[in-house]
């Protein structure tokens, strides 16, 4: 309720900036149906109605839905993925800026990285997912949709994000969707900030999930390298453009 009455109605009016305005008006209220969404919930179906059951090693705050290690595929296409809303929306955002190099940070079983991959078909893409029999199945995925220049590694994020920065020179677009605690979360903005550039786009997905998060979101917008902040509640956006001689934020109803 707090949020609601706080935020504006996304419609851009009352919006002073230039480039805000046209990010509302030309992608985030574009209604435009793409054909690539009708591939990604094709997927999405053949997902929740296959009820093979895998064994899933959590390395972050765990699900808030069920506290077992064994779910079925099917399960987590329902709970764990982003919904259609936002994972259309991301879509929309690559496909706009059109990222050179684009990071995930929790593959999960493919779903959001197909919107990403079918966006920017010329991108290099890394996305890493820590669950092996997660990354195995959204392996399987993304090769049915002929998506070849994602590259999938799997692994715990503390343990190969180093080495995936370390191989980029920098970072144009990136998606952070795992390890919702404060800590890890603000530790891996912080090892991301050395690959921005002027056009770096950062996506947290659930930022008000928990008072830990909501405290991480809290210490990226305060960071004196973030220009721009966009809260749509279930996910941040930051920009790092220089352009914006005022640091911004602006909390819209999506």
């Amino acid at each position: 309720m707090k949020y609601y009455f706080s935020s504006s109605n996304g419609k851009g009016h009352g919006i002073h900036s230039p480039f805000v305005f046209e990010f509302i008006t030309n992608i985030l209220n574009d209604k435009v149906k793409k054909k690539e969404y009708a591939i990604v919930a094709s997927l999405r179906r053949q997902l929740q109605q296959d009820h093979s059951v895998i064994t899933v090693d959590d390395f972050g705050a765990g699900s808030g839905i069920t506290k077992t290690n064994q779910r079925s595929i099917a399960s987590i296409a329902r709970n764990a993925a982003k919904s259609p809303k936002y994972g259309q929306l991301l879509y929309r955002m690559v496909a706009h800026y059109q990222p050179g190099t684009i990071l995930e940070l929790g593959t999960s079983l493919g779903i959001t990285t197909a919107y990403l991959g079918l966006a920017a078909p010329q991108a290099n893409i890394t996305t890493i997912e820590g669950a092996p029999a997660i990354a195995e199945v959204a392996k399987k995925n993304l090769q049915s949709l002929g998506l070849g220049h994602i590259n999938l590694v799997q692994g715990n994020f503390d343990d190969v994000l180093p080495q995936i920065l370390s191989k980029l020179p920098t970072i144009d677009f990136v998606f952070i969707d795992g390890n919702h605690r404060r800590e890890p979360t603000e530790r891996y903005f912080h090892s991301l900030l050395e690959k921005v550039n002027n056009e770096t786009i950062f996506v947290f997905d659930d930022i008000h999930w928990s008072p830990e998060m909501e405290a991480a979101w809290h210490t990226i917008k305060s960071h004196t390298s973030v220009r721009c902040t966009i809260d749509l509640f279930f996910i941040g956006i930051v920009f790092f453009r220089k352009e914006f001689h005022e640091k911004q934020d602006f909390c819209i109803r999506f």
